[in-house]
């Protein structure tokens, strides 16, 4: 199936849409591979939990979304390469991983971006890019009835609109959206690469260390210490400062 080019409207009126009601389970602890019998109960239990990860109020929606016997969420601990992931396991299911130290506005885009490779890989098959055309068309169109004012602060709106005309692959590309999302965070003492005097020492999450150089026309320069090897560093980078 071709997609075909098509603009991507964002009217006061589209980004009101109704909620869709919630029938669904979503599945946010591992649990055995086991057919998954659920009740009453186990719903409200897995709805308790989710509500720590996400607006309250996009909750009703990513339940419908994940009503999927073989799609399995998963919440994990901090990975410093990826907010999350999504994998075809060898027994037939579809495994989502979070990360569980996001804000709940960077870990429902997140669990919606990932969603959509699901919904991506189903509608159209194994044979399409990552990160394509049916990737950006799914993640859209899933993504639209949440760009709400009910759902995300007025702050954000715009640059979500701005963002999701062409999704890419990360939102930490985006660097307006990054640092916006980033205000939404548990404090750190991380600082910004752009907020790095001149000539300063800095360590990156892996150890490495680079002491801070010019800024080009977007992005901001660092030699790696070690190596002496220069590197180019988005304004949104968080680093420590040594010295």
């Amino acid at each position: 199936m071709l997609i075909t080019k098509s603009r991507f409207p964002f009217s006061p009126h589209t980004l009101n849409l109704c909620y869709f009601e919630a029938l669904s389970l979503f599945i946010i602890k591992q649990f055995p591979d086991s057919t998954f019998k659920y009740n009453s109960t186990i719903f409200a239990s897995m709805q308790n939990q989710l509500q720590k990860y996400i607006p309250e109020t996009a909750l009703p929606q990513i339940l419908q979304l994940l009503k999927h016997e073989h799609l399995v969420v998963k919440i994990k601990s901090e990975r410093k390469t990826r907010h999350g992931d999504y994998m075809r396991l060898p027994n037939g299911r579809h495994q989502i991983t979070i990360n569980s130290n996001l804000n709940v506005y960077r870990f429902l885009i997140t669990l919606v971006h990932e969603i959509a490779h699901f919904e991506a890989f189903k509608t159209y098959g194994k044979f399409i890019k990552p990160h394509g055309k049916e990737w950006k068309y799914t993640f859209q169109h899933l993504m639209l009835p949440f760009l709400n004012p009910d759902i995300f602060p007025n702050e954000l709106l715009p640059l979500l609109a701005k963002h999701f005309k062409n999704p890419k692959a990360s939102s930490d590309t985006d660097v307006n959206l990054s640092l916006a999302l980033k205000q939404f965070d548990e404090p750190n003492d991380k600082t910004y690469i752009f907020e790095v005097p001149m000539g300063s020492i800095f360590k990156i999450y892996n150890g490495r260390v680079f002491k801070m150089g010019n800024k080009r026309v977007k992005r901001y320069e660092g030699v790696e210490v070690k190596t002496g090897r220069m590197y180019l560093f988005n304004p949104n980078a968080e680093v420590e400062i040594i010295k």
